[in-house]
């Protein structure tokens, strides 16, 4: 028996999906003049922009297969379901405080930095205390929830946020920059998911 249902693997498969989707298609509507290597995702969703509807549509469903996920990890523990829906919310609130079309926001910049860090935290708060490759019994901790994994990906997205304050001030690569982590973000959830569906050698506790 899964010990996830089959609607958290759907809404983590669609984060990425979707977050990727939105903004390839938000930039071939706005146009040559924006370079991907160096603009922000921001830029895309901001008023004015030409493709705006596309992405800002993007970061609302990004936001909502979040939530959903959150909802339904029951594998997982409860500070990081709660950390990985409050990202998921934080993606939203980004279609109510857009970035403007130029110079900079302190609303949107405080929701893009509080969004960062929760989806940061949430594969290490997600981790099971206790939780071992072998748990008492015989039942195999699902690999996404081990501390080991969890704390390579949380290490890289740190890495990757360290890299965007970085290229926006001394490099020319934020949109890269942006692009890795918000992609690492988007995608740690379905593999925690695939290795809750695939860790069917007990009975799991929600909890």
């Amino acid at each position: 028996m899964r010990s996830v249902p089959w609607w958290v693997l759907l809404s983590s498969a669609c984060a990425p999906v979707l977050l990727v989707g939105g903004w390839t298609i938000s930039a071939v509507l706005q146009g040559p003049g924006y370079d991907p290597a160096s603009a922000t995702i921001s830029i895309l969703a901001a008023d004015g922009a030409h493709g705006y509807w596309v992405m800002t549509s993007a970061l609302l469903g990004l936001g909502v297969c979040h939530v959903v996920t959150a909802c339904g990890l029951r594998p997982a523990a409860r500070a990081g379901r709660l950390a990985l829906g409050g990202g998921g919310v934080t993606a939203m609130l980004l279609a109510l405080f857009p970035a403007p079309s130029s110079g900079g926001s302190l609303d949107h910049g405080t929701v893009v930095a509080v969004g960062f860090c929760l989806l940061a935290l949430w594969p290490v708060l997600a981790v099971r205390r206790g939780s071992a490759p072998l748990a008492p019994g015989g039942a195999a901790a699902p690999w996404g929830l081990r501390p080991g994994p969890s704390l390579v990906a949380a290490g890289l997205m740190w890495l990757g946020g360290a890299w965007f304050l970085l290229a926006l001030f001394l490099h020319g690569t934020a949109g890269a920059a942006e692009r890795v982590v918000t992609f690492e973000q988007s995608f740690w959830p379905l593999m925690v998911a695939v290795s809750c569906a695939r860790g069917t050698g007990g009975e799991e506790r929600p909890v």
